[in-house]
């Protein structure tokens, strides 16, 4: 089942906030079977909207739309939706009792621009929002869905975890997606990629897909498959990581399990250190501090940290450290 996702709002497109909704909603699908075909993020514009919703269900199963559906004048959704599904408004009640609610939390009466909240189209489920005023809207045309829910990140993760994943799953048979990443430093993405050319090449007897996630310092290796066995799947990457292992071990240093927490180099180094009954300190000089508030992001880093030395000035530098200016001044 391919799935599609559309973020709407010239907020987005200029920079304003940072589009996480598309993040957690990608991986809520991934975790539950569900690939995404394309994300789409459109102006507060009615054809771009249209236009989007178009191309969307030409690619795509169900399209998830997000942004667009306060009660002020530039939040065009939930029109636009009236538009392209041929259909007039209605007034929900139990989209009212939600928006009583929110407002008599603060001691407020209901607004008559608030209470516009309550319209939605007539040919749409209405997908309750206990959180907010602007209710979610699941629509079944033509054998493909579209649910509109709020952008606001909170509100929309409470109706995706607590209503549309689960109605998702009650439609369709779905598959296990599983993602395995292997953690490397010490090597660059290139040279990586010809040490384990032929394990690369191998992946495929098993349906395994391989892709590098470069970033300073270190190189990701993500491992994916789908199939109706998850014992299986897991069996399959797992053999596959420790045919890696037998290649470059000496550049491992972590794992990450897809929808788990993710294991930085700080957390596994603090973890060694409290294994070994072993202490660390710093001492920084054009890292300005830098490495020790890594080390010290880490809960529970008291443990093994001592503390650190900032030495930008030369003088610091000899005195604190105990290193020669002769040394310092011809190498910097």
């Amino acid at each position: 089942m391919q799935v599609e996702i559309i973020t709407i709002g010239d907020e987005i497109l200029i920079g304003q906030i940072v589009d996480t909704n598309s993040a957690f909603i990608g991986q809520l699908l991934n975790l539950n079977g569900m690939s995404v075909k394309q994300i789409t993020s459109v102006s507060d514009d009615r054809e771009h909207i249209l236009n989007a919703l178009d191309e969307a269900r030409n690619r795509a199963d169900v399209i998830l739309i997000t942004g667009g559906l306060g009660p002020t004048k530039d939040d065009i959704t939930k029109k636009t939706l009236c538009e392209y599904f041929n259909t007039t408004m209605r007034f929900d009640e139990g989209a009212y009792e939600d928006v009583v609610n929110i407002f008599a939390t603060y001691g407020k009466e209901v607004t008559p621009l608030n209470r516009l909240q309550a319209e939605v189209p007539a040919i749409c489920e209405v997908v309750r929002n206990k959180n907010g005023t602007a209710p979610g809207m699941w629509f079944n045309v033509d054998e493909k869905i579209f649910v509109s829910m709020p952008g606001v990140p909170y509100e929309m993760k409470a109706l995706m975890k607590d209503q549309v994943i689960p109605k998702l799953i009650s439609l369709f048979k779905l598959p296990f997606i599983v993602h395995k990443t292997v953690l490397t430093q010490g090597i660059g993405e290139s040279t990586l990629s010809e040490m384990i050319s032929d394990w690369e090449d191998s992946l495929k007897e098993s349906n395994i897909k391989l892709a590098y996630l470069p970033s300073p310092g270190m190189v990701r290796l993500r491992l994916s498959t789908k199939g109706h066995n998850k014992e299986e799947l897991d069996l399959i990457t797992d053999k596959k990581i420790q045919e890696l292992k037998g290649i470059i071990s000496q550049y491992i240093y972590g794992y990450e399990v897809y929808g788990e927490e993710k294991q930085t180099l700080e957390m596994i180094v603090g973890e060694m250190l409290k294994k070994r009954n072993k202490t660390v300190s710093t001492a920084e000089s054009c890292t300005g501090g830098y490495i020790s508030h890594l080390i010290t992001k880490v809960s529970g880093s008291s443990k093994y940290y001592i503390g650190s030395v900032i030495s930008y000035a030369y003088e610091i530098k000899e005195n604190e450290e105990e290193l020669r200016i002769s040394l310092l001044e011809p190498f910097g």
